[in-house]
């Protein structure tokens, strides 16, 4: 008989041994190598057999071996300096401590909102990059004391499950998650009772949700909940999967993360005196609703749209992931109207926010992204690549720019390396106590590897790629039995001395896993080399409706499946964070080959690399920004080439290094049978990119770049004369009056030809109607040019304050030094001024001298 519903009986601990409880309780312990070696000695067998889930180890662990634990002393004394580090790394200042106290403008609290968050495999809320990075992002703010608040939604079917059937096609299993068997304690009130948050989702359908609380070292982490009893059917289900459902059901979604966590915070902070977040992190579009729930506050408070917009506006950032506009939410208009209705804010105004009114967009879609530029005063990609990628890709909203003006900034994404660096390899580059090398940062050496010596560096590699081997052996026989598949010959699969190839992400087409298959026969003969072979680990998952990823992945399978080579390349199902921890360590090269310049940045490559692994890579995402020959291998990219040809060029390209480079680097042996090139790559690698990968210093660049000028702009708006209403007010002004803004003439009097490093002196005159010249600033605009007579890498160059003339104009002259020869161009525009904007193009306005001028973007 099938249970119609299920509950946890947790284990009661004897009372010397509570403390294991909250430390199971401490997402800590998922990469804090001490924990989880007193976790692996309550029961050796059992860690291994639960997954490595402290929650379910102290669920399963007999009493017996309970009661012998609570006499042993030994034991004993190891929980207590355990559970004695947590408290310090809780309540200890850390540095946020020390930078806010240098940088009063620094945010009290910063709020997190995504999708997604990839901590650890035990709490599946994750489907890829975007979760793993949200993940590294709150466990280094938590490392390094950022008062950030996570928030997202708790499904309660994770993602899927991977597996394959016998023909190698991908299936999607669902296992229903126990939030009492994970990490997590629902949130309750003053009173004892469970903390609810309530949305509407238009037409009368109410959903509500409670609030799961994890507790990600000193981070916490708010996770909403639909499954409650009074949810109606449809609205119970609502946090089901992640990114599952149709249209209705992923707005529903998306409308409970944004309103519903910011009620989440509000309650969260008010029931534990946490400070009230000033900066409001929005990590991709889904969660961009958070900023209508923020307007709404203030609307229903008195304050009118345009105040309460700016107020938001300064306190909210934005990070956009994808470069590919399929990778972007866009609802049906018709469906956000019905779901705003009755929101209490003017539904024009909200439908503005994701409206694509720029050339080439849909008017009949509601844009995510695009909301998420219009509501964050702050925006930036995840690379610098990515970040050039989206000033392009969104110059629709601030078309009277050019696209380096855009105000899309970028911070390069890094990866927790407690998370991801091998434990053996951390203790090499622990630093001493005390260093003060250049190199030291969060307390590692990540030059440490050049005093080791040659065996030692590649013993560990070699015991690191032992140690995926059996990974691999384990996880292939349990998804071959699944397929109905022989398995007497898993046990000779792969090699521990036979260079290691790595590739797993998700599997969309343009990140295209089956580029290596190009000329199958070229692979074959690489793998089954009697004296330099190769081997590959390949994983991925494609999106469950995704079934051009899914013939991909079969067509993968169906290739390792031959007999003459499955012993040198597998695929293995259900890519995790826990396939990832070994696989990163265990390969000596990464593979990645995106179709450029659509990898917004890649950060499996990183993780790789802090690991000693050389990347084998198309120059996109991180990889165009920090490649060097002494990290790996760039392959050609055929941009400018369409379709299958192109495909066969850098496919062409990947084989001709791996015969010509890296099989040759790795099997040239010394006369003590090391191959020295390979392990000073691994020395190269470890210090060149280590401190660039780190999250560490990803987290210092957002709270550095973005979230403390996000709170100091939030403070200066607040402490203006008239606050946000002027602001708000002034911007009003602006726009009405800007038809009437008009570059009447220009004229420069140095003729057709000048000399480098002389002046081009050039007088404008300009018509301001009803504004004044303060609300103003006339710029020269010069670039180079080309036969389109577009300005190239334009240069701006303030106009002194003007002075009026006859006929209501006004007359600006300035002069600039030409710097360099060629086609120079130049012309003369006017923006608006204001002391309190982030940017000359956050209003999307410009005057030119044709008198076109361009309406505003939000």
């Amino acid at each position: 008989m099938r249970a119609i519903r299920r509950f946890t009986v947790r284990p009661v601990l004897p009372e010397v041994l509570k403390p294991l409880g909250d430390l199971a309780r401490n997402l800590r312990w998922c990469w804090n190598t001490d924990t989880q070696d007193l976790f692996r000695s309550v029961d050796p067998d059992l860690w291994e057999s639960s997954g490595h889930d402290p929650v379910k180890l102290l669920s399963d662990v007999s009493v017996e071996r309970l009661d012998t634990l609570s006499s042993d002393k030994r034991f004993l004394k190891n929980l207590r300096v355990v559970q004695a580090d947590l408290a310090d790394y809780t309540s200890g200042d850390l540095w946020y401590a020390g930078f806010a106290a240098e940088h009063p403008e620094a945010p009290a609290g910063i709020a997190y909102f995504s999708p997604e968050f990839g901590i650890t495999e035990v709490l599946p809320q994750y489907s890829g990059g975007l979760g793993i990075l949200a993940g590294d992002h709150l466990k280094t703010a938590s490392d390094l004391g950022v008062p950030i608040i996570g928030v997202g939604l708790l499904y309660r079917q994770g993602y899927f499950r991977q597996s394959l059937n016998a023909a190698g096609w991908q299936q999607e299993t669902y296992p229903l998650l126990d939030p009492n068997a994970l990490p997590l304690t629902l949130l309750h009130n003053d009173d004892g009772s469970p903390v609810t948050v309530e949305v509407d989702l238009g037409g009368g359908r109410v959903l509500a949700a409670q609030v799961w609380l994890a507790a990600v070292g000193r981070v916490p982490l708010l996770l909403l909940d639909s499954d409650v009893e009074r949810n109606a059917g449809p609205e119970r289900e609502t946090t089901d999967r992640l990114y599952g459902g149709g249209t209705e059901h992923r707005l529903a979604q998306e409308t409970l993360l944004g309103i519903g966590g910011v009620r989440a915070v509000r309650a969260y902070c008010k029931i534990t005196g946490t400070p009230v977040p000033e900066v409001y992190h929005t990590n991709e579009g889904h969660a961009g609703f958070q900023g209508l729930e923020r307007i709404r506050e203030q609307v229903v408070a008195g304050v009118d749209f345009d105040t309460a917009l700016e107020t938001a506006r300064a306190g909210t950032v934005f990070t956009t992931h994808t470069p590919v506009p399929a990778g972007i939410d866009r609802f049906p208009v018709d469906l956000v109207r019905h779901q705003f209705a009755d929101f209490g804010l003017p539904l024009e105004r909200v439908m503005a926010l994701g409206s694509e009114d720029y050339d080439g967009g849909d008017h009949g879609v509601f844009n995510m992204a695009v909301m998420g530029f219009r509501l964050g005063q702050r925006a930036n990609g995840v690379s610098l690549l990515h970040g050039e990628v989206s000033r392009d890709m969104f110059q629709g909203l601030w078309r009277s720019f050019d696209t380096s003006e855009v105000p899309i900034t970028s911070i390069t994404n890094g990866v927790h390396h407690l998370t991801w660096v091998h434990r053996d390899l951390l203790a090499l580059l622990e630093a001493p106590t005390g260093s003060t090398s250049d190199s030291v940062i969060d307390g590692y050496d990540w030059n440490g590897l050049v005093d080791v010596d040659d065996k030692t560096i590649w013993n560990l590699k070699r015991t690191m790629r032992t140690e995926l081997i059996a990974f691999t052996r384990k996880r292939l026989a349990e998804s071959s039995a699944h397929r109905g598949l022989s398995t007497d010959w898993v046990s000779g699969v792969l090699d521990p001395d036979t260079i290691t190839f790595g590739f797993a992400r998700r599997v969309p087409s343009y990140k295209r896993l089956t580029l290596m298959l190009r000329e199958p026969e070229r692979l074959k003969a690489l793998l089954t080399s009697k004296k330099r072979p190769i081997q590959i680990v390949i994983a991925g998952k494609s999106h469950p409706a995704d079934e051009g990823g899914k013939a991909l992945i079969q067509q993968m399978v169906q290739f390792a499946d031959e007999h003459d080579v499955r012993n040198r390349i597998v695929f293995l199902p259900d890519y995790d964070i826990g396939m990832a921890k070994p696989l990163y360590p265990g390969c000596d090269v990464w593979m990645n080959n995106p179709l450029r310049p659509y990898e917004a940045c890649g950060t499996s490559g990183m993780k790789a690399a802090l690991n000693g692994a050389a990347n084998l890579s198309i120059l996109d995402g991180w990889w165009d920004e920090w490649y060097d020959p002494a990290f790996g291998w760039e392959i050609p990219s055929a941009e400018g080439v369409e379709g299958d040809q192109r495909d066969d060029l850098e496919a062409k390209s990947l084989y001709e290094i791996i015969e010509n480079e890296i099989v040759p680097r790795f099997y040239d042996r010394d006369s003590h049978g090391y191959p020295k090139r390979w392990i000073q790559m691994i020395r190269e690698t470890v210090a060149g990119l280590g401190p660039k990968v780190l999250a560490s210093r990803m987290v210092r660049d957002y709270v550095t770049h973005l979230y403390t000028p996000s709170a100091a702009s939030s403070r200066s708006l607040a402490a203006e004369t008239g606050g946000p209403e002027a602001l708000a007010e002034w911007k009003r002004k602006v726009r009405d009056a800007w038809g009437d803004v008009v570059v009447d003439h220009v004229q420069s009097l140095d003729g057709d030809q000048v000399e480098v490093g002389t002046g081009i002196h050039v007088s404008a005159l300009v018509r301001l109607g009803s504004l004044d010249p303060s609300d103003v600033e006339v710029q020269l605009v010069t670039g180079r040019v080309g036969s389109d007579d577009q300005l190239r890498e334009p240069r701006i160059t303030p106009f002194p304050e003007g002075a009026d003339v006859d006929g209501g104009l006004r007359r600006y002259e300035g002069t600039v030094q030409a710097r360099r020869a060629g086609s120079i161009g130049y012309t003369v525009r006017v923006v608006p001024h204001h002391p309190l904007l982030v940017s000359t193009a956050e209003m999307g306005l410009a005057a030119v001298p044709s008198g076109l001028s361009s309406p505003p973007s939000a």
